[in-house]
């Protein structure tokens, strides 16, 4: 956690900031939201920051124990949803939602919920969830996330309110990030452009040598998939989900002991299955969030070659991999590059279809390795 106020972490969308600042500090928060923006302009980011103001003590101090949980996901009192169905949510997930919200928060003044990718809520988990909407409690707060606003039903996003997000602009995300963690300018950009533009998980990857080694493995990765053979593509596809796995032990721990100080507190004979489930979601989420960079990664490194073939370096993000892209760039043609995007992008869709994430990487390689082999 960063020292300072948590809004601070979502400056480069000051004006909204503000606006949900002095809406905390007037006792006027809206029961439910819907943050509408593309990957990168920070709506979970965001939704995390309001989320430390309503449950830190002194309106998200960005120190406390609370703010620390918040922004781990470990609050008791902030729930992540993801759909759990292959397109959609299921009816099953928003009855647990429904059912969590009537709970009295654990030790804060509100449940927060996010909701992520409220354009995939069908008809059937809307409608359990329109009670909810229409007749809040006073303890919850929902915040939906969507990428499109004409995506979302209208019967949710008449009972919300909206709250549109620009995209960052590069340059400032780059100096907030040289700023915060003492990365070169050169780090940032490469960190950034792994990252989909999204600020906090850029920032993210350059606090973590595990993730920062994940990168590096990518593109150690790619560059030698051309010359393995399926056995080799296979063991390649290990090796980078346990590097996508590595930055995950550190939160294993932590909520193995919770679940210690909730049993020694309680006593055995109390259920920590709650608790349990809580931890398997924030994992989930972990996981896919770990997967996705190291799938930008690899989007910015096939980025990069395209760029760099068609004479225009100075927009390559990745400087410490030059030498290795320069030598595919200017074989690569924009259609073989394309078909390589669209395989990595096809990586992504399954992970979040609850594809094994082992199968998706190991797809991904071999197409991959299929136009790497052949990049016209």
């Amino acid at each position: 956690m960063t020292r300072g106020c948590v809004w601070d972490r979502v400056a480069l969308q000051r004006p909204i900031a503000e606006r949900l600042k002095a809406a905390v500090a007037n006792g006027k928060v809206a029961h439910a939201y819907l943050f509408v923006g593309a990957p990168g302009s920070g709506t979970l980011q965001m939704a995390q920051a309001l989320a430390c103001a309503l449950l830190c003590d002194d309106g998200g101090c960005g120190a406390c124990a609370a703010c620390a949980q918040v922004w781990s996901w470990t609050h008791p009192d902030l729930v992540r949803v993801q759909p759990e169905g292959t397109a959609s949510y299921l009816a099953e997930q928003a009855r647990e939602i429904v059912r969590e919200a009537s709970l009295a928060p654990v030790s804060g003044r509100v449940r927060v919920f996010v909701l992520e990718d409220a354009d995939r809520l069908g008809h059937s988990a809307a409608n359990t969830l329109l009670k909810t909407l229409e007749e809040p409690t006073g303890r919850v707060v929902l915040i939906l996330l969507a990428r499109s606003y004409e995506a979302v039903l209208p019967t949710i996003v008449s009972r919300c309110q909206v709250v549109r997000f620009a995209p960052a602009p590069e340059p400032e995300a780059i100096a907030l990030l040289v700023e915060r963690t003492g990365a070169t300018r050169e780090q940032a950009r490469a960190a950034l452009a792994a990252s989909g533009g999204v600020l906090a998980r850029a920032e993210a990857l350059l606090r973590s040598p595990s993730a920062l080694a994940a990168r590096t493995l990518v593109f150690d990765t790619l560059k030698r998939l051309p010359y393995l053979d399926a056995y080799d593509v296979l063991l390649a596809a290990r090796d980078l989900l346990a590097a996508v796995r590595a930055p995950l032990e550190d939160l294993k721990a932590a909520q193995a002991a919770e679940v210690a100080e909730r049993q020694e507190f309680l006593g055995k004979q109390v259920s920590t299955k709650p608790l349990e489930e809580r931890h398997k979601r924030e994992l989930t989420a972990r996981e896919r969030e770990s997967i996705s960079t190291v799938l930008g990664a690899a989007s910015s490194w096939i980025r990069d070659a395209l760029v760099v073939g068609a004479g225009r370096e100075d927009l390559a993000a990745n400087a410490d991999a030059a030498d290795a892209i320069e030598e595919i760039a200017y074989a690569m043609s924009p259609a073989a590059a394309v078909r390589a995007l669209e395989a990595i992008e096809a990586a992504r869709q399954r992970v979040s279809y609850n594809v094994s994430p082992q199968l998706a990487i190991e797809a991904m390689l071999f197409d991959l390795q299929e136009v790497l082999k052949c990049p016209r």
